[in-house]
């Protein structure tokens, strides 16, 4: 559950972590989906026994998989809700890094730290978040992200 707060004390939690959410599997069912939906079917996401032969040992998600779960990760748990939020908005990545691969079968979860946060006009806040996507057991997260949202809430 996302922390919901009053948009005058964003600010605040410039600097913190603010949210860190529950494991999520990731089966190969879900890659294979993906590869339909984005006509990505390159072996080493669908292929158990070719992606077996790579350093990989077996089929992995694709980077652009991990990147999408963001959303879902962040509505479970991985970020601020300000009150009276009308809608939040995708505003994009300034810069997205894919770390380690994320193998079938393996559970990822999303931490997020709120980087900054701007009222660019009333009512509208954009904010930052320092996204990590870790992957259960390994040192390495999956992926780095600086993420932006817009944020709009029903003005009084």
């Amino acid at each position: 559950m996302n922390k919901v707060i009053p948009a005058a004390s964003l600010r605040d939690h410039i600097g913190q972590e603010v949210g860190l959410t529950d494991w999520m599997t990731i089966e190969q069912e879900r890659i294979d989906q993906f590869a339909d939906a984005t006509d990505d079917h390159q072996y080493i996401h669908v292929d158990a026994e070719k992606a077996a032969q790579t350093p990989f040992g077996g089929t992995i998600a694709h980077g652009f998989l991990t990147l999408s779960l963001l959303s879902a990760l962040s509505s479970r748990g991985g970020g601020l809700k300000l009150e009276n939020t009308v809608m939040g908005i995708n505003y994009g990545l300034d810069r997205v890094r894919f770390v380690h691969p994320v193998r079938s079968g393996q559970r990822v979860r999303g931490r997020f730290r709120l980087s900054s946060a701007e009222e660019k006009s009333p009512g509208r806040y954009l904010t930052r978040y320092a996204a990590t996507v870790e992957i259960e057991g390994e040192e390495k997260p999956a992926l780095v992200a600086d993420w932006l949202g817009m944020t709009v809430v029903r003005q009084n």
